[in-house]
């Protein structure tokens, strides 16, 4: 993998580049569609492809151990093939999920015992053992094994959990560093900065990532329900850290207005269920705030999604159909708001990228700030 900053913003950390990888360049800062199981939920891979103009998607290590497990994967040829994805594909090395199952994990220093959600078997997950299932898996960028603190989180635990995730990550590279590819390209591995919102622990894990020299780097535990003033503070102590040449993944991050104020601070990269899970339930993001789509004032809406037309992967739709869609439990509602927030998304990191290279990001983010959370 090979990161080029292409143009810094004057007025911001902000800056556009590029990601080449084996599966095909990536331009940034970038979103990446959340696919949990191997798919997007409600879309075919040709529509994440071309209507949505997705170059990256995600999926998650923990679902696909569980199902459709290891060997159906490997005797595939790997997660390409197997989903009919030909694009750059990452996967979450499954801790998020770990940290999620509260109630049905252990954390030992060798590992973590958990209850898979689906039949209540028991499962153990290793350091050494989520990158070897991320090998088989077969993802283009694969992510370190860690713990992710909750917030709000006491000082010594989030202390114990940091040291923690760092001597996993001594692991994890070691693992990776002996291993190799089983599908014929090269892997690239990501640690992760932990800390909870401490400014000195996030410090420490961000020297500590740094120290370990690998070609690109993640922030984890954030949007776990703390304020956003604090993510930001944490997301620019930490990219003050992070070599400037590396690529910076913020994870599970966020709104509209999350992902502007972090790549003013310096991310590049970013995933979060939020534009799927919220058109599933009707919520559409536009580039002038948000529709409840069920609300009976779009009943004869006949226009467009979108004010400017410019995030909408259909002009045929407008709002008072795809209202009806939703209030008949149409599945067809479903995959178009899908769709339609997905290229949202990508359409604000595209006009990123744009206002970035003009050396004009940091005005059309703040006139954007303005619009994004307005609920129309």
């Amino acid at each position: 993998m090979k990161f080029t900053i292409q143009k810094k913003d004057p007025k911001s950390n902000a800056r556009s580049g590029t990601i080449d990888t084996v599966h095909g360049k990536i331009k940034t800062p970038i979103f990446m569609p959340v696919g949990t199981s191997g798919t997007i939920k409600g879309a075919h891979q040709h529509e994440i492809n071309n209507d949505t103009k997705a170059q990256i998607i995600l999926a998650n290590t923990y679902h696909l151990y569980l199902r459709p497990g290891l060997d159906i994967i490997k005797s595939a040829g790997g997660i390409h093939k197997f989903i009919g994805w030909k694009k750059p594909l990452l996967t979450d090395s499954g801790g998020y999920q770990v940290y999620s199952l509260s109630g049905t994990r252990k954390i030992i220093e060798k590992g973590v015992t958990f209850q898979s959600h689906i039949d209540g078997d028991y499962h153990f997950f290793t350091p050494e053992y989520a990158i070897d299932i991320q090998r088989t898996i077969g993802a283009d960028i694969i992510m370190a094994f860690d713990e992710c603190t909750p917030y709000p989180c006491e000082y010594e635990y989030a202390k114990k959990s940091m040291h923690l995730t760092h001597r996993w990550l001594k692991r994890c590279c070691d693992r990776f560093d002996n291993t190799t590819n089983k599908y014929g390209y090269e892997q690239t591995f990501f640690p992760i900065v932990q800390g909870s919102v401490y400014k000195d622990l996030r410090r420490k894990s961000a020297e500590k990532i740094a120290s370990f020299n690998r070609e690109g780097n993640a922030i984890g535990g954030l949007s776990v329900g703390e304020p956003h003033e604090l993510m930001y503070e944490m997301s620019d102590i930490v990219c003050s850290i992070l070599p400037q040449e590396k690529p910076r993944y913020l994870m599970g991050v966020g709104t509209p207005s999350n992902l502007l104020e972090n790549i003013s601070l310096g991310v590049d990269m970013f995933d979060c269920v939020m534009p799927t899970r919220n058109a599933r339930n009707g919520m559409l993001f536009t580039s002038e705030g948000t529709v409840n789509i069920k609300n009976k004032k779009w009943e004869k809406d006949y226009s467009l999604l979108d004010i400017n037309g410019t995030s909408f992967v259909d002009k045929s739709y407008s709002k008072a159909y795809l209202r009806h869609l939703f209030k008949t439990n149409e599945m067809l509602g479903k995959q178009i708001a899908t769709l339609h927030n997905i290229r949202f998304y990508l359409w604000l990191m595209e006009q990123a990228r744009l206002k970035i290279n003009d050396g004009e990001f940091s005005s059309w983010k703040n006139q954007m700030l303005k619009k994004l959370d307005f609920r129309l």
